[in-house]
């Protein structure tokens, strides 16, 4: 074994153990690639939550770029958000184009033993299982916050997860594309039939027929988070069709939104804003809004709280009224009818009273998967486990 290898592993070594002995909250800052003792004595001597002034290390990783008009730009902006919130208190390590493979476990590895990160958002699905539950076996004093994987009791209590109901503003989204919509006929662009990728397509549906019962939602599944030539291709098809209003749930809806744009037709964004893309088309969007969700945990964790110990919940969910989403501007081409038909239900959400699962509701195989009388609310676990399209929807799960 060469010394530049015992070396690095003596270093590991040393920074897990100074982790280990203290608390959670503790602040571990190194200069990226520094190896020198002088670093590693300064994490021996950092404080507790960043309540001795040194400021704490947060890492964020990302499957995509921090500029792709979607999901991941989503990410990034929020993190940034967080920063500029907790200005001095936090320090913000990133890294881009991650794929969800031992790579991730790899980054992950590299921001605690190298920039001191004590805690982790790695923000794509698939870095979930096996990655995080690995990693976070390795390393039990470091918190790690999941987007979109759901806990589970018997996984490391060092793992948390958080996502938020975006699928209410993909409800109102549907509204708005029925009542503009001329053919009566939308169109999702959808990566995978995960279940908060279905949630999002039967949310979207039920908004639109919510107004216009006789509405359907042609879905085209492209297999993959970033398929932008499958992405055009689904696109143009459902405008040869005759489908006047598209949406999607990709990673980037660049291309989606662009190809609408180009073809002549209307378009829901998600993830971001993306009018700029659609000028004349976009009408309205799903986008996230992750600097509130990112804040709120950053200040728990200055706080000195952990998963562990429970002062940071497993499960942080939240929709609209918790500001974890929010709408996009009405596009011009929203005429004045729709946006008070969409602001109405919007009201609904901020106040509580809207609840989008309720029955008789039945799948588009014609099975009923809500009984009459009954109703699941947003917080309702089996919404996280959907396996179904609902009625009015053209696609199947397999397609």
């Amino acid at each position: 074994m060469s010394e530049k290898l015992l070396l690095g592993l003596s270093r590991r070594q040393v920074i897990r153990g100074l982790l280990a002995t203290t608390a959670f909250g503790v602040t571990v800052k190194f200069g990226t690639g520094c190896t020198s003792e002088g670093s590693e004595q300064a994490a021996a001597d950092s404080g507790t939550g960043g309540g001795d002034g040194q400021p704490i290390t947060i890492g964020f990783i990302y499957v995509g770029s921090k500029d792709d008009y979607g999901y991941n730009q989503a990410h990034a902006q929020g993190a940034q958000g967080m920063v500029d919130k907790f200005s001095g208190q936090v320090n913000l390590v990133e890294q881009a184009s991650v794929p969800e493979t031992t790579e991730v476990q790899e980054a992950m590895r590299s921001m605690i033993d190298t920039d001191g990160a004590i805690a982790l958002f790695p923000t794509s699905f698939g870095y979930f299982d096996p990655h995080i539950i690995k990693v976070a076996e390795e390393y039990p004093e470091v918190q790690f916050f999941h987007a979109g994987g759901l806990y589970n009791e018997g996984l490391p209590d060092n793992i948390g997860s958080y996502f938020g109901y975006i699928d209410e503003a993909q409800y109102i989204a549907g509204i708005v594309a029925a009542m503009t919509s001329r053919s009566g006929k939308l169109g999702f662009v959808g990566a995978k039939p995960i279940p908060q990728v279905l949630r999002n397509i039967n949310s979207y549906t039920l908004g639109a027929r919510s107004v216009k019962p006789e509405v359907t939602t042609q879905v085209i599944f492209t297999g993959n988070w970033a398929e932008p030539i499958k992405e055009a291709e689904a696109t143009n098809s459902m405008v040869d069709q005759g489908i006047d209003v598209v949406t999607c749930h990709v990673d980037s809806p660049k291309v989606v939104m662009e190809t609408a744009e180009k073809r002549g037709i209307y378009c829901t964004g998600y993830h971001a804003d993306q009018s700029a893309l659609a000028p004349k088309g976009y009408l309205t969007g799903a986008e996230w809004d992750w600097t509130n969700i990112y804040s709120k945990i950053a200040e728990d964790i200055l706080a000195g709280k952990t998963l562990v110990d429970g002062g940071i919940e497993h499960i942080l969910r939240g929709g609209l009224k918790e500001g974890f989403c929010k709408l996009s501007a009405y596009g011009s081409a929203v005429s004045a009818d729709t946006q008070k038909a969409a602001d109405d239900v919007l009201a609904q959400f901020m106040d509580g009273s809207m609840v989008i699962y309720k029955g008789e509701l039945k799948d588009n195989q014609g099975n009923v998967v809500i009984a009459s009388g009954q109703e699941m609310k947003q917080l309702d676990p089996k919404l996280e486990e959907m396996n179904y399209l609902v009625e009015g929807v053209s696609g199947s799960i397999g397609s």
